[in-house]
């Protein structure tokens, strides 16, 4: 049986590359049984006597999997965010960092419309916090050649998804990456100060040797599936030293010999990202359960 991966989803088909070659599927009933529904990025077998009628007939295990947008196999996630219009919001960048993070999913951190003297001042301080991480961060302005060049580097033999709030220039960036794309891009309405949503679906498009989804972004950037003890995993700076809080399942709140608390009284770990995880920690912690 011929294998592909599924980089389109619409209407109830499912657009499977195999090969160099595209073939249109369609879904086997047993999966609707098993309430099963394949998955952009799913890797599958088929079969397709043409390019227009096909059927998936199984799914692979995947490796991770998105609610919204829906797709699994994710390798990294492009985070975007901007200087300015809209201003830059460590807190919701750190926010999408913790999403992807619990999706056990590489970031890159993409900053746009870099493009003067005081937007670059503003931004080096928050640079410098989160490439001490290990988070890769490149900088965009109008002069963009020489960072598509490192993104392109990034984009490589994995797919990525780009996420993102609207306004920041994730669709320009995609154009800039591939002039073919022509994806719709809305100007940032005034009066709201976002964008509007123009992508709708889920598609994965050939970009530098890799594969990135054109989606709608993370939708909800809620916490609803995140337990408390989960959350210091996704901080890769608590992740490593939290072998030495004299407690197991340390929270790094109030607990007494906290390795974290003390990195971050010493310096080492950023104070702005501390505040976060205790605002994140509460919003888990007072979260209403859902039935």
């Amino acid at each position: 049986m011929p294998v592909g991966k599924i980089i389109k989803a619409l209407s109830g088909f499912y657009y499977v590359y195999s090969e160099g070659e595209v073939y249109q599927c369609r879904g086997r009933g047993v999966f609707r049984k098993q309430k099963i529904t394949p998955l952009v990025g799913d890797e599958v077998t088929f079969e397709a006597e043409n390019q227009q009628e096909g059927y998936v007939l199984s799914i692979e295990d995947r490796r991770n999997e998105l609610v919204r947008p829906p797709i699994a196999n994710v390798d990294q996630a492009l985070i975007m965010t901007s200087a300015k219009n809209p201003d830059f919001n460590p807190l919701l960048l750190d926010r999408f960092l913790v999403l992807v993070e619990a999706n056990r999913i590489e970031p890159l951190i993409v900053i746009s419309k870099v493009d003067g003297p005081k937007e670059k001042e503003k931004i080096s301080s928050f640079q410098a916090i989160y490439e001490k991480i290990g988070y890769p961060v490149i900088l965009t302005s109008k002069e963009t050649d020489m960072a598509l060049d490192q993104i392109e580097k990034h984009l490589a033999d994995k797919i990525t998804v780009v996420a993102g709030q609207s306004g920041v220039g994730k669709s320009t960036l995609l154009n800039h990456l591939d002039s073919a794309l022509s994806i719709e891009t809305n100007e940032i309405s005034e009066s709201l100060g976002r964008g509007k949503h123009t992508t709708r679906h889920v598609e994965l498009f050939e970009i530098a040797g890799g594969l990135v989804a054109d989606t709608p972004g993370f939708s909800s950037l809620e916490f609803q599936d995140l337990e408390e003890d989960q959350l210091p995993e996704c901080f890769p700076e608590f992740r490593e030293i939290q072998h030495l809080c004299k407690f197991r399942g340390c929270l790094h709140k109030k607990e007494p010999k906290c390795a974290v608390k003390a990195a971050v009284d010493d310096g080492e770990i950023s104070g702005l990202r501390y505040d976060h995880y205790l605002q994140f920690l509460e919003e888990i912690q007072t979260r209403k359960p859902r039935y």
